[in-house]
């Protein structure tokens, strides 16, 4: 069975503006990067053949993050829109959503649509968004409606 979750990854075609993103725009850290050269480990682990990794593990509030660019081998660049069967998406909370979508348009990126209210249930209040990162990965955003004030 699963203990716990350790990392979410995503495959970027360039990591140096991968960590653009992820670092210098969401505020992640890097933890690690490295390369992984072409061999028998590589082609075991991704079932891709000839490939070297050029990989880096950025470190947010609760979360892991590997960005790997693979080298070597041909790729397909993925135009995939949410409602895509095998597209995928990590949210992340955030205190002001307007202040990080703002860095991420003053970045080149973009938001999906307007920041919506979540109207019923569980997460009522929640303001949230979509964004669409480097290489088309999408990141939601979620700012929780403030708790109630004491009395």
């Amino acid at each position: 069975m699963i203990d716990r979750i350790h990392h979410t990854g995503f495959t970027v075609s360039s990591l140096d503006e991968a960590l653009r993103f992820w670092v210098d725009v969401l505020g992640f850290e890097v933890a690690v990067r490295d390369d992984l050269p072409r061999g028998e480990f590589v082609e075991e682990v991704t079932g891709v053949r000839g490939a070297d990794l050029a990989i880096a593990m950025v470190t947010g509030p609760g979360h892991i993050v590997e960005l790997i660019e693979y080298r070597g081998v041909a790729q397909q660049r993925l135009d995939a829109r949410p409602c895509d069967i095998g597209a995928a998406h990590v949210a992340f909370f955030v205190d002001d959503i307007e202040q990080v979508l703002a860095r991420v348009r003053s970045s080149g990126w973009s938001a999906l649509g307007r920041v919506q209210h979540v109207a019923s249930g569980p997460w009522a209040g929640t303001q949230v968004a979509y964004i669409r990162g480097p290489d088309g990965i999408f990141i939601e955003l979620m700012q929780p409606n403030d708790p109630p004030a004491a009395s």
